[in-house]
């Protein structure tokens, strides 16, 4: 008669490890799945992605016919998502470029503290407030400010964060869509050409049109515009820029670039050097973040 102690305790084993490997498979899934809320309990639930894009990025950037390059730009990639954010220090007042790159340094440090996609509308409020107290007291009671704009791709969505004139604008199949408002003193022209307070000659001629009405630097700003997320489709391209771009370049011109199926980075280059090519007399710094969801 056979010995069948040692295939008992082999079956013994083999069982063990099956349930084993079971368990490591259900972890497995559980880390690449939503964590659902357990009814009862008081902790929120760790947040794991269920939607993991792959973003191609590109930038560039000219100082145009400026003394100084006041734009400045940043972009980085966690867990959580895809940041881009450019801003525009203000020509015609001092400290500029300090402003400029105070404000995104201030806004890339803040979005490496994000651990959950539910606390990005807060983060563009907390960092807008804290960049806005840091260049104030850099400037110490000089003039000086800047525009910023800021998008993150997380979870098919695009959420983002604006104050000032500088764009946010989606481009799919074809088509640019705006994202953000311009901060200007225009907006609140046509608010009143809308509203039958004023002409619309009234409007358009205004010398002080383009004056921002809100920005970084400034004693009386209160928050950036920060908008509702917008889903996001496959092949989805995402344009940062500042009014150095969209002021030299028509949509038409954009639109040539972007159907040509370019790398976001040969995009972005050859976006400036059309911006660069037409020599335009007082063009302003120009500035270009693309980016662009597989």
């Amino acid at each position: 008669m056979e010995d069948w102690s040692f295939i008992e305790s082999y079956g013994i084993v083999a069982a063990a490890l099956t349930v084993v490997a079971v368990l490591l498979v259900l972890r497995q899934k559980l880390r690449t799945s939503p964590v659902a809320e357990i009814p009862g309990e008081d902790t929120e639930p760790m947040y794991i992605p269920d939607i993991i894009e792959t973003v191609k990025i590109g930038n560039a950037q000219t100082i145009g016919k400026r003394d100084e390059q006041d734009d400045y730009f940043s972009s980085s990639t966690t867990r959580i998502g895809t940041m881009a954010a450019i801003a525009d220090g203000i020509s015609g007042l001092s400290y500029g470029r300090m402003a400029s790159t105070l404000a995104v340094t201030m806004f890339a440090r803040e979005y490496l503290k994000v651990d959950d996609p539910a606390d990005i509308p807060e983060y563009f409020h907390k960092a807008a407030l804290i960049s806005n107290r840091a260049i104030m007291e850099q400037l110490g009671g000089a003039t000086g400010g800047t525009t910023l704009v800021v998008g993150i791709v997380s979870g098919g969505l695009l959420h983002w964060g604006a104050v000032g004139d500088s764009m946010l604008i989606l481009f799919r199949d074809g088509e640019f869509m705006p994202i953000n408002s311009k901060h200007t003193l225009e907006s609140i022209l046509e608010a009143k050409y809308l509203a039958g307070e004023i002409s619309k000659e009234e409007a358009k001629e205004n010398p002080n049109r383009n004056q921002l009405i809100n920005y970084l630097g400034y004693g009386g700003f209160q928050s950036m515009e920060v908008g509702e997320p917008v889903p996001l489709q496959a092949n989805d391209t995402i344009i940062l820029c500042s009014d150095g771009v969209y002021d030299a370049l028509t949509e038409v011109e954009m639109e040539q670039i972007l159907m040509q199926g370019l790398h976001p980075q040969d995009a972005a280059e050859e976006m400036i050097s059309l911006i660069e090519r037409k020599k335009y007399k007082h063009q302003d710094n120009a500035t270009v973040i693309i980016l662009q969801v597989i």
